[in-house]
């Protein structure tokens, strides 16, 4: 794979006030809150507002079904995401309790700029440790988040869904705001501007659709004719529909088996 990054987008002057309330639109959900009683302020900063562009509709498609919900997972009814790893959560009320849940989120949303909170959504462990639907607990807040951001930012330059990509870059090529995932081995993001970069379209509609448009990618980021371990984590991602569900898998998955 080309390890030449080609960057689609360079930051321009502007309000990036929509990208803030991206980050910060579920703060309600690590404090356990239902969104028609989340505060519209954490920490001084507004939170819990809407999202524009139906961007926050659109990346819950991609990782849960229309319509309402209903339990998936007996006896799991928080926020506390579960492991497609090992079917464990990260974190439990007894040594994960309210106030340092509030103190680590701080850092996840008090910052003015933008592009700083999108640095500390990547590199979140917090973010990583609560899921985006307690009736889904195996999808993901913080990747729910960053599509969230991601599907803003090129909303709001105009793209619409079905112009989108998404794009394997190299680890060290992070486009602000469009960057969903970064590891030490790959990036993925969402643009309409793919460039030479491997990539695949997102199709006509949000969806469940992961597994198919992993499928379709140009060219993989996986060493899969070499590595069992790359065959295991390719094969996996190609049964899971749900795309924050994927993308914190990959960061599981690399972490448990230190990859």
């Amino acid at each position: 794979m080309d390890q030449q990054p080609s960057i689609d987008y360079t930051a321009e002057d502007g309000d990036t006030g929509i990208l803030t309330e991206a980050y910060r639109h579920d703060v309600h959900k690590f404090l356990g809150t239902p969104h028609d009683d989340a505060p519209k302020l954490f920490a001084g900063v507004p939170a819990n507002q809407p999202v524009p562009f139906g961007a926050d509709s659109d990346a819950a498609s991609l990782s849960r079904p229309d319509g309402n919900p209903s339990p998936t997972v007996d006896n799991h009814e928080t926020h506390y995401r579960l492991s497609l790893v090992d079917g464990e959560s990260r974190c439990d009320s007894d040594r994960f309790g309210r106030e340092r849940i509030e103190q680590a989120v701080q850092s996840l949303v008090t910052e003015s700029d933008a592009e700083a909170l999108h640095e500390a959504w990547l590199t979140s462990d917090v973010a990583s440790a609560f899921n985006e639907s307690v009736y889904y607990p195996y999808t993901s807040l913080k990747y729910h988040t960053l599509l969230v951001a991601a599907l803003v930012d090129n909303y709001r330059r105009g793209y619409e869904f079905d112009d989108l990509s998404l794009v394997v870059d190299p680890p060290d090529a992070i486009v602000q705001y469009r960057t969903i995932y970064r590891g030490e081995r790959f990036a993925l993001r969402i643009t309409a501007s793919p460039g030479r970069r491997p990539s695949a379209r997102l199709g006509s509609r949000p969806w469940r659709s992961w597994a198919t448009t992993w499928s379709r990618l140009t060219a993989h980021p996986l060493e899969v004719a070499h590595s069992r371990y790359d065959r295991v984590l390719d094969s996996n991602l190609r049964r899971i529909g749900a795309w924050s569900t994927a993308l914190q898998y990959i960061e599981d998955f690399q972490g448990a088996y230190d990859q």
